[in-house]
């Protein structure tokens, strides 16, 4: 899941920042509306959290909100600020927010909030992706291929999901490194290996190289490794599924 952070203070975005990476969730930090606007241009975001009052005004929040919801954006939006009226809340939410959270306020509650705006966010998904011989099962995290489960690790579950979600698009590897890998020291390699996983496990379609990286396979045929014949994938240690994420 990738949320947009804007925040212009650091002693509370740093601590934000760090809780939610150590949730595993892909985070991008800026610090006011022009660099938001920036982010948003160069990726999809799940969820957008946004200080209200900033340097650049004390309502650029919430217009930094509207001009996303016009021009769009269709993840969330959580609202951090200070101003507690009823008319600020109905505000905030009539724009296009989701949810209001007062400060100061708990990081357990800011997780708990992020956790019920992501889970709505994937229940307004379809419950299972087909394409061919493939389905990927959202909710139930399984996959199978011509009505065979596939056993994946939640790595490996994690990146499939990711190209399911989004099977027309191309992924490059700068990207993959940065949402399954942001610590790997390893390069590009790593995101070869998982996938070549991938296709081991499931077959040499499920994942396509194209020009400028890789996308999900159009040619979900019903065919499997054994059958291909491939040899078995030989794992370097360093880059298996117990890389710290």
């Amino acid at each position: 899941m990738h949320i947009l952070f804007l925040e212009d203070e650091r002693d509370l975005a740093e601590p934000v920042t760090q809780l939610l990476r150590a949730q595993r969730y892909n985070v991008n930090w800026v610090t006011s509306s022009e660099a938001a606007y920036e982010a948003l241009g160069e990726r999809e975001y799940d969820l957008a959290i946004l200080d209200v009052m900033l340097p650049e005004g004390e309502d650029a929040g919430f217009e930094l909100a509207e001009g996303m919801r016009q021009a769009g954006f269709a993840g969330n939006i959580l609202f951090l600020t200070a101003r507690d009226s009823v008319e600020d809340r109905i505000r905030g939410l009539d724009i296009g927010g989701d949810d209001y959270l007062i400060k100061p306020f708990s990081l357990k509650e800011l997780l708990a909030r992020v956790r019920a705006l992501l889970r709505r966010e994937s229940q307004t998904r379809s419950s299972s992706f087909s394409r061919g011989a493939l389905e990927v099962g959202f909710a139930r995290r399984n996959v199978t291929w011509a009505g065979d489960e596939v056993k994946l690790s939640e790595r490996e579950f994690a990146m499939l999901e990711l190209f399911a979600l989004y099977p027309d698009k191309v992924f490059n590897v700068d990207e993959l490194l940065e949402r399954f890998f942001p610590d790997a020291n390893s390069g590009n390699r790593v995101v070869r290996v998982y996938v070549n996983q991938l296709r081991q496990k499931i077959s040499e379609d499920v994942i396509e190289t194209v020009p400028g990286g890789y996308a999900l396979g159009k040619n979900q045929a019903n065919s499997r490794p054994e059958i291909l014949g491939q040899p078995p994938l030989k794992k370097d240690p360093k880059l298996s599924d117990t890389v710290t994420p």
